[in-house]
C-alpha cells in the first residue's frame, strides 16, 4: 500500500497543497487565489516528484522524493468556491474519470517546522503520470521556482 490517500467526501475543507502556477507571485496564484485565502504558508509534499508538462507542471507519486510548495487555507466562506474554480483549472472531474488530467488526493505534507497536516493536492492522473515518468522531464529538487528559468519578481 502506498502513502497515497483518498477521501470519501470531496467538500471535507482541507487545505490545497500547491506546487505550480498556483504558487504565490505565479499568474494563476493572481487568478484563482488572491482574496480567497486565510493563510499560505511554505510546506513540502513527501513521496512526490515534480515535472515539467505541456504548459503547467505535474507532480507523481514517487517515495523518496519531494515537491516544494506552499499549503493554502481558504479564507471562511470560500471554500466551496475554490475549490470548484480549482478543479476546473486542473481539469478535474471526478474520482477516476478517464479526462481528468490531475487527480485531487488527500495526502500529507510537511511544514517547516517539522508538523504534518492533510491537503488537498492534484496529482498527474494515471495516464498523465505514465507518460512523465516514461519520457517527461523531471524538474531537479522538486521546486517549479528552481526549474532553470529563474524566478519572477
Amino acid at each position: 500500500m502506498t502513502s497515497v490517500e483518498r477521501l470519501p467526501d470531496p467538500s471535507d475543507p482541507l487545505p490545497f497543497f500547491v506546487y505550480g502556477t498556483l504558487r504565490p507571485g505565479e499568474v494563476n496564484h493572481d487568478l484563482f487565489l488572491r482574496g480567497r485565502t486565510a493563510s499560505e504558508e511554505p510546506a513540502v509534499l513527501p513521496d512526490a516528484a515534480l515535472y515539467e508538462g505541456p504548459g503547467y507542471p505535474y507532480a507523481v507519486h514517487r517515495p523518496g522524493t519531494t515537491v516544494v510548495g506552499e499549503l493554502i487555507t481558504a479564507a471562511p466562506g470560500a471554500y466551496g468556491r475554490l475549490l470548484a474554480a480549482l478543479d476546473q483549472l486542473e481539469e478535474y472531474g471526478g474520482p477516476g474519470r478517464p479526462g481528468n488530467m490531475y487527480d485531487r488526493i488527500a495526502r500529507p505534507a510537511l511544514r517547516p517546522d517539522g508538523t504534518t497536516v492533510r491537503a488537498w493536492v492534484y496529482l498527474a492522473a494515471p495516464l498523465v503520470a505514465r507518460d512523465l515518468r516514461e519520457s517527461g522531464v523531471e524538474i531537479p529538487g522538486g521546486d517549479w521556482f528552481g526549474r532553470g528559468r529563474g524566478r519572477r519578481g
